[in-house]
């Protein structure tokens, strides 16, 4: 074509390439979990329901959904997410609120957290409420870090918003997610360079309103006396610690094996949730364990080298947001299992069985592979010396 050349709109060199460490740490964490949710559910489940498959059939579809949120939150322009982030908001809020609808809403163990869905599966509004919180958060962050002037970002709006998510969730008795998801709030707000004197203050008031809830239900005052008297309650409220520590020394350092030379595991109530951690230490001893914390540690690893290079600051500060939080659950899990905490209910990202809990990590993670790749908004709209003479069939041509 005479002195024609045939360019992209963009040169390739600005084409960054999705975080190829990372997607392996997701994969890897994925389907191990998904390996030891089946070995260890088999009996109970058998037992319960006759069909020894029946929470790795629930949660491998749950798997599913969660990868096709990840693939689609990973192709996603960020720009789009911040455009549904209200939407999104208003879900959440909705979804929060219909927890309290008899009928629409589920109750177990005197608590209502829990949405009914089509096909017998609920949701837990709570884990929506950690990627809604972060997100929202992360935009909020990213205009208020515009402001060339320090003294006048405020940070009012974030907080009075954090504390409304927080507060659908403390209303659903669930005191434990509403604690740890403030906590991680007043980090974040921290780590991505607000203005903290209002965090400061809310979280005054925010220390008596949690004692006060601690202290009003029976079950949570019973949990921290159980946790300052290990040796005691043993057949009642440290039954199930001491049932963990006994299945975690059964392994040995190559561990017990699978299937049914688990007998500690066994004797685990509810095995497959909260404490699931503790059949695959019986299962793979501390080899396992140390195999476990290594692909944990490698997949924090790439999620904050992403979320340090990555060139948008919203997808940044969300990416480093989810990457935290995902990591925050699964130590404060194994701390529990271990013994070191009381019990909290705050599930192993990956393990334990939890729809809710596996689409909501994986569209964090779909998430976190699109800020590997994503570019600032300056950079997408790439300024360079060509000229445009014309466009040929969608593709341009420079001179």
């Amino acid at each position: 074509m005479g002195g024609y050349s045939f360019f992209a709109d963009r040169p390739v060199e600005q084409y960054r390439k999705s975080d190829l460490g990372f997607s392996v740490a997701v994969i890897l964490l994925l389907g191990f979990g998904l390996f030891t949710l089946y070995f260890c559910s088999q009996s109970y489940a058998a037992r319960i329901f006759n069909d020894s498959f029946y929470f790795i059939r629930r949660q491998s579809i749950c798997a599913v959904v969660g990868l096709v949120g990840f693939f689609v939150l990973a192709f996603m322009p960020v720009g789009t997410v911040r455009k549904i982030l209200p939407l999104l908001t208003l879900i959440t809020l909705i979804f929060c609120v219909m927890t309290f609808i008899p009928g629409l809403s589920v109750e177990k163990n005197g608590a209502r957290r829990w949405v009914k869905m089509p096909f017998n599966f609920t949701l837990q509004s709570s884990e929506l409420v950690k990627f809604t919180v972060i997100i929202y958060l992360a935009n909020y962050f990213d205009k208020q870090a515009a402001i060339p002037v320090i003294e006048e970002r405020n940070v009012a709006k974030a907080v009075g918003m954090m504390l409304l998510l927080i507060g659908m969730v403390l209303v659903q008795k669930d005191f434990s997610t509403s604690a740890f998801l403030f906590a991680f709030c007043c980090f974040f707000f921290w780590s991505c360079g607000m203005k903290i004197r209002w965090v400061w203050f809310v979280g005054i008031i925010a220390v008596l309103g949690f004692t006060y809830f601690l202290l009003s239900e029976e079950y949570r005052i019973e949990r921290i006396i159980s946790f300052l008297n290990p040796n005691e309650r043993l057949d009642s409220g440290n039954y199930q610690s001491m049932a963990a520590k006994r299945a975690i020394s059964a392994g040995g350092f190559w561990g017990a094996g699978i299937g049914s030379k688990l007998v500690q595991s066994n004797r685990i109530p509810e095995v497959q949730a909260d404490y699931i951690f503790a059949s695959w230490a019986e299962a793979m001893g501390l080899s396992g364990v140390i195999c476990y914390f290594f692909m944990l540690a490698f997949f924090v690893w790439r999620g904050i080298k992403i979320a340090v290079f990555c060139r948008n600051r919203f997808a940044s500060f969300a990416s480093f947001g989810f990457v935290v939080i995902i990591a925050l659950q699964s130590l404060i899990n194994c701390a529990v299992v271990c013994g070191a905490l009381p019990s909290t209910g705050i599930p192993l990202p990956f393990f334990s069985l939890g729809g809710s809990s596996i689409i909501i990590t994986l569209c964090m993670c779909g998430f976190i592979v699109n800020a590997s790749r994503c570019d600032t908004e300056e950079e997408e709209t790439y300024d360079n010396d060509f000229v445009e003479i014309e466009s040929i069939d969608g593709v341009k041509v420079y001179e």
